[in-house]
């Protein structure tokens, strides 16, 4: 294990870009939108795995502990549910990763894990201009990422972190899914 790391997938989100459909419950490439970022966070070894998630989502998420956001409420109410739950599980950091992103890897999620182990205490991805999650924080960050507010939970974070805490990632391995027209961008390749 990840050394007593907790790993959460953010999925609250009331997707009003997407149209009537519940984007996260989409259909990509045989399986639910959700379920990559799921996979990809359940092949971490970490301590625990949680679900920022309406009850209507929970079963996205099998063997994820469900945490539950203010409805309506912005990502930085999902991060601090994060952050919260981490900490009442004595984690030693938080893994993040948001549920409309399907093409973070496993192996993503592990470079981010280590480069916040090595150093700095935070790590987050970049396609070589934006710092975005998936990202990691450390226990010691927790009070700050509960304090959290607006759309952007931990950006003045990320904005502080150092190029040894930054994983490159191809932008093609960093989209998300926010209209019916990125899953079928997403569909075809």
């Amino acid at each position: 294990m990840a050394d007593g790391w907790a790993g959460a997938v953010l999925a609250a989100g009331r997707s009003t870009r997407f149209g009537a459909e519940d984007k996260l419950a989409a259909g990509l490439n045989g399986r639910p939108l959700a379920s990559h970022a799921a996979a990809a966070l359940a092949a971490v070894p970490l301590a625990a795995r949680a679900a920022v998630c309406p009850a209507g989502r929970a079963g996205l998420f099998p063997g994820f502990v469900r945490l539950e956001a203010p409805e309506g409420s912005e990502q930085s109410a999902s991060l601090a549910a994060a952050a919260r739950w981490a900490a009442g599980q004595g984690a030693a950091g938080l893994l993040v990763v948001l549920g409309d992103m399907p093409f973070v890897t496993a192996a993503d999620l592990a470079a981010v894990l280590a480069a916040a182990q090595a150093g700095g205490g935070a790590a987050c991805v970049t396609d070589g201009s934006r710092r975005m999650p998936p990202a990691a924080f450390a226990a010691a960050l927790f009070p700050a990422l509960a304090a959290a507010e607006g759309d952007q939970g931990a950006r003045a974070i990320l904005r502080g972190l150092g190029p040894g805490q930054l994983v490159g990632l191809p932008a093609e391995r960093l989209r998300d899914i926010d209209t019916v027209g990125d899953l079928a961008a997403a569909q075809r390749g």
